[in-house]
């Protein structure tokens, strides 16, 4: 078992007051039996009414709206949460029979969405190389874990050669990217080799800085195992998600994840800001003290109506991620 304390904080600064501002938050700790949320506080500049509701894949959601004029917004998210260590996969049955559950599921409204390649130039090509990953006798979970050893092996993680405009193509072409990229590589990979999988966002605990990823948001992949259930795999790390992955949100990709997004009225003209700390350790009376801001972002230029700056922030946070 382990115990986090994270703290995710979003801050706008606008060079003139901006008003409509309607926002989407994605910041809620999933709560399951691997992982109990202890607390979770939710504070917004304003002090908006906050609505909550579930989406389409079992997300918690906030949104909120700030009509009056404002120059300047903040979104924090305080967790508290114990993790479980996730058991791995042990079955009986035959790679055979676990194939054939899985080939049950392709028609199966649930599962749907999570079985159904992106289509991109290369698709050809990648499906040429999952088929010679895949070892005639191995079981779904042995050929999940070799793909995502491939990725791992294959892609270099490097900060600011891709952003989240970066297509598939461009993806396998370059061989590189963030967890954002290895998650969505694999995510290809699996749903051509007939494997269920789906994106999870979050964040990622190390406790010395052994894994890349920390101190910001994370991504990664789960995979649908026979006989067992949803799995994660971080091809980022080469791992089984643990007791050191927070899971935020899931969906088929980035944008049915997004941390926060919204739009509103005025100038373009605005800084963003975001701090992600997370504190390791068992006591829970721990304090966090203020983050400065991990990651800057000014935007001058105005986005097509008044769009706010996630995406930019997003491609900032790739460059400077450490």
């Amino acid at each position: 078992m382990a115990y986090y304390k994270i703290q995710h904080i979003t801050r706008y600064s606008y060079t003139s007051p901006v008003i409509d501002s309607i926002n989407q938050v994605m910041l809620y700790p999933m709560q399951d039996d691997h992982q109990k949320v202890i607390s979770h506080k939710l504070t917004v500049s304003g002090d908006p009414f906050i609505e909550s509701f579930s989406d389409y894949f079992g997300n918690h959601l906030g949104v909120f709206s700030l009509p009056q004029p404002h120059q300047y917004l903040s979104i924090c998210s305080d967790i508290e949460v114990e993790t479980i260590a996730i058991p791995e996969p042990s079955s009986t049955e035959t790679a055979v029979t676990q194939w054939e559950a899985l080939k049950s599921l392709h028609n199966d409204a649930i599962f749907m969405d999570y079985l159904r390649p992106e289509s991109f130039a290369q698709l050809d090509e990648v499906t040429a190389q999952v088929c010679n990953l895949m070892q005639p006798g191995d079981t779904p979970l042995q050929s999940a874990n070799r793909l995502s050893e491939f990725v791992f092996t294959h892609f270099q993680y490097r900060k600011g050669i891709t952003s989240v405009e970066t297509g598939m193509e461009d993806i396998w072409r370059l061989k590189a990217g963030v967890c954002q990229d290895f998650a969505h590589i694999l995510l290809v990979m699996l749903h051509i080799g007939g494997i269920p999988a789906r994106y999870v966002s979050g964040y990622i605990c190390p406790r010395n800085g052994e894994l890349r990823g920390e101190g910001a948001t994370h991504a990664w992949v789960e995979a649908y195992i026979p006989y067992y259930g949803w799995l994660g795999l971080d091809p980022t790390n080469n791992c089984i998600a643990s007791e050191k992955h927070v899971r935020l949100a899931i969906g088929r990709h980035f944008s049915d994840c997004t941390p926060v997004k919204g739009t509103y009225k005025g100038t373009a003209e605005h800084v963003l800001e975001v701090s992600v700390v997370i504190s390791n350790g068992s006591e829970a009376a721990m304090t966090m003290p203020l983050p400065e801001p991990a990651f800057t972002y000014k935007v001058e230029q105005r986005p097509v109506e008044g769009s706010n700056s996630y995406r930019q922030y997003v491609e900032a946070q790739q460059q400077q991620q450490q």
